[in-house]
């Protein structure tokens, strides 16, 4: 298995650490960078288990025939990745075509 995210996706993911801590969810940068590297990390281990859904239509906009997963860093907040699975050469890969939170998209799953 193999797992790899859309250059807009790694873009999102570095900017996010310091979104957070900008935002105040954070009181350390290295504490919300600590978070984002957890997030990534948790998202490479278990994509593959985890229950997927077909995305919605409103997210044809980043690929069709997307799936999610959703992972839940605390009581507040679920991420969610949209992703796209192919096999090539007998391996399962997943390509991360989008990534955000609960906050911000809740209301279009």
């Amino acid at each position: 298995m193999k797992i790899i995210a859309l250059p807009e996706v790694r873009i999102y993911l570095q900017n996010l650490a310091h979104t957070l801590y900008e935002k105040e969810y954070f009181g350390f940068e290295e504490t919300a960078k600590n978070y984002v590297i957890e997030l990534f990390n948790d998202i490479k281990t278990n994509l593959s288990t985890k229950l997927h859904k077909s995305a919605p239509e409103y997210f044809d906009k980043y690929g069709k025939n997307m799936e999610y997963a959703g992972f839940r860093k605390n009581k507040n907040t679920t991420w969610y990745v949209f992703f796209t699975t192919y096999i090539e050469n007998g391996e399962e890969i997943y390509l991360i075509r989008y990534i955000n939170n609960n906050h911000a998209i809740a209301q279009y799953l």
